[in-house]
């Protein structure tokens, strides 16, 4: 079966679904998807996208907020386009038939979280990712220009280091794809082609993400010769649910924007920063790390006891039944939370087009850098980022399409002579238990140079032992987040190393102070000598 199309989109959530559905008005779309399409994190995204819709609100107030959050990192000039684009993506998706929560006046009704300083993030209940998504998916479903290809997992970028064509200039062809029922990989061509895989926080032992979460764009685009940046910083949630059976549930920041309060086990707040609970995330997050550490406690308290019951269980359902599955009330009870790894702020270096380094390559949303984040996420605006920067690409993608070609020969098949099956893949689902425990102990929330050195050590004894595996089997998906997880390890140990200040999401006690040399520099990696074992 030939699997060919002008645009191949890997990834299946909102920046993935919504350039799709824009570029197949004038070409032909596959996008191929690891699990279910709905399997993306933009389906667990409970808070909302940020957006000035407000008579109270300006875009010069959130500009302030994004830049503030980014902790002088931010890029200007994308915080200035993202925010001012912001209302138009917003109707669009009204206009798509997202049904977003409204007011007594039938408005938008706008909630409030962490950094910023006014109402701007629409919702729908606790569950806006959710509804967003079911609206795409069921327009690319019914699109005649779109092929959804689900249970398919990317291996590899193609390009001309799979090809004998003797240029200089490397270019994206599209990807080999591995088909997870039958285990066949096929050769998917395209003129461009677009990456939307998301994040990476099953780097971490503990983590808000969905399982798919393992950094597959990061690392195919890596491989291929893509230039990454600010991989250092690695948001983490400051509250998710403490309780053996929730799994990192995600408590949404929306809870403390309606009032609740973060206290330790004497109930007293703790956060000294002036907007004490709805302070930026990375302030949260190490505020109830530094409070553990203090006091030894494994978890501490979310108290919603202050916001009625009818309200809770209007304005989070979600929240409100799941804690209710585990025995708290959250209208009586103080909710037990700990900070877990959530979204990665850098990624494959874009313009705000969403092309990479490489060409016939883009990317877009929590896989793609764009200088929206800085240092660190302002809270509502990846889903934003996503919507705003895909439309752009749609756009440039239109133009971008004239010089690309499909390579219609030349492209060798999938060889896997000389591999088996992996008997002894419970070898390496104990690589994978250490590697995330060697993150979440040595490259967390707080860092500094021993313990960096120490998780570069260990990463890369395991690095070696999982690449001969991947040599010498079959490749299944397990084995492909595996290799990719360790590719990903690999490369924000290696840009935490290169940061030598504490800044935004990146904490050294080493180096708590921000360092003037890196003073509004991004840490840029580029493909080298260890690239190809990644």
């Amino acid at each position: 079966m030939k699997h060919e199309a002008d645009v191949l989109v890997i990834g299946s959530g909102i920046a993935g679904l919504s350039f799709a559905l824009k570029v197949a008005e004038w070409g032909t779309v596959n996008i191929v998807t690891k699990k279910e399409g709905w399997e993306s994190s933009t389906n667990y995204a409970q808070g909302g996208i940020a957006s000035v819709l407000s008579r109270e609100d300006s875009f010069e107030q959130h500009l302030r907020d994004t830049i503030a959050g980014g902790d002088g990192l931010c890029h200007p000039e994308v915080v200035e386009q993202v925010v001012r684009e912001a209302p138009e993506r917003i109707t669009e998706l009204v206009n798509w038939g997202v049904e977003f929560d409204r007011d007594a006046e039938d408005r938008l009704a706008l909630g409030r979280e962490g950094g910023h300083s006014r109402n701007r993030i629409v919702h729908v209940k606790d569950l806006t990712g959710r509804e967003v998504e079911r609206v795409l998916l069921a327009l690319v479903v019914a699109h005649p220009q779109i092929q959804l290809y689900t249970d398919h997992t990317a291996i590899d970028l193609i390009t001309e280091h799979h090809l004998d064509l003797g240029t200089g200039t490397t270019h994206c062809y599209g990807a080999y794809i591995l088909e997870n029922s039958t285990g066949q990989v096929h050769r998917f061509r395209a003129r461009l082609t677009m990456l939307a895989t998301g994040g990476a926080g099953q780097v971490y032992l503990h983590t808000t993400n969905p399982e798919i979460a393992t950094g597959d764009g990061v690392a195919m685009a890596y491989r291929a010769g893509a230039t990454l940046g600010n991989l250092e910083f690695m948001q983490f949630h400051p509250t998710t649910l403490y309780h053996p059976m929730a799994a990192s549930f995600l408590i949404t920041e929306a809870l403390r924007g309606e009032g609740a309060v973060l206290r330790n086990k004497e109930g007293a707040e703790f956060i000294t920063h002036p907007q004490r609970s709805l302070a930026p995330r990375d302030i949260v997050a190490r505020a109830i790390d530094g409070e553990m550490k203090r006091t030894g406690v494994a978890h501490l308290f979310l108290d919603a006891t202050g916001i009625s019951r009818e309200k809770l269980e209007q304005r989070f359902p979600h929240v409100y039944q799941q804690c209710a599955r585990f025995g708290i009330d959250i209208s009586h009870d103080p909710i037990p939370v700990v900070p877990a790894a959530h979204y990665m702020c850098g990624g494959v270096i874009t313009d705000l087009q969403g092309r990479t380094s490489l060409p016939g390559l883009y990317a877009c949303g929590e896989v793609a850098h764009t200088g929206l984040h800085g240092a660190n996420r302002l809270a509502s605006n990846s889903l934003l980022e996503a919507l705003v920067l895909a439309h752009n690409a749609s756009l440039s993608a239109r133009e971008d399409m004239v010089s690309l070609t499909v390579i219609d020969d030349g492209i060798p098949v999938w060889d896997d002579s000389g591999t088996c099956a992996g008997e002894e893949w419970i070898l390496i689902q104990h690589n994978l238990h250490e590697l995330q425990t060697v993150m979440w102990d040595y490259v967390g929330i707080v860092r500094s140079r021993l313990r960096l050195e120490r998780a570069q050590r260990r990463i890369n004894m395991l690095g070696m032992e999982i690449r001969d595996y991947y040599r010498k089997t079959k490749v299944s998906t397990q084995l492909l987040e595996l290799r990719n997880l360790a590719a990903i390890a690999h490369l924000i140990i290696k840009a935490a190393m290169q940061r030598t200040e504490s800044r935004g999401l990146h904490y050294r006690h080493d180096y708590p102070e921000r360092n003037d040399r890196q003073w509004q520099h991004d840490t840029v990696l580029q493909r080298d000598s260890d690239s190809s074992q990644l």
